[in-house]
């Protein structure tokens, strides 16, 4: 199953999730999410995705300076963020209730 539509429909979920267990850089995210199981993850999509929950003001950023290379932004969740992961978190867990429910145990018909 190609799983691309379905990321993209739980990508703030995800990302989220992520910065709220530990503050990252756009790559170490994508690095989690990707070490969690969603091995398709794009870089791009994570970047987009951090800066437009940033902008939204879901998250909060700051840079660190680099010794090697450039300096690093990395992203934190703040109060909002909390209450957009919980909510998504509570939608999805209905929703894969739902399916589950719908597809059986076993996954098959």
């Amino acid at each position: 199953m190609d799983t691309t539509q379905l990321l993209k429909g739980v990508l703030d979920l995800a990302v989220l999730s992520v910065v709220a267990d530990e503050d990252g850089y756009g790559y170490d995210v994508v690095r989690r999410l990707r070490a969690a199981g969603i091995e398709e993850v794009g870089d791009a999509s994570v970047y987009g995705t951090l800066r437009r929950l940033y902008s939204s003001g879901a998250l909060t950023s700051y840079v660190v300076p680099s010794d090697e290379g450039p300096h690093r932004k990395y992203y934190g969740i703040n109060a909002q963020g909390r209450a957009m992961l919980a909510a998504q978190r509570k939608d999805w867990f209905e929703f894969a209730g739902t399916m589950q429910r719908l597809l059986g145990t076993e996954g098959g018909a």
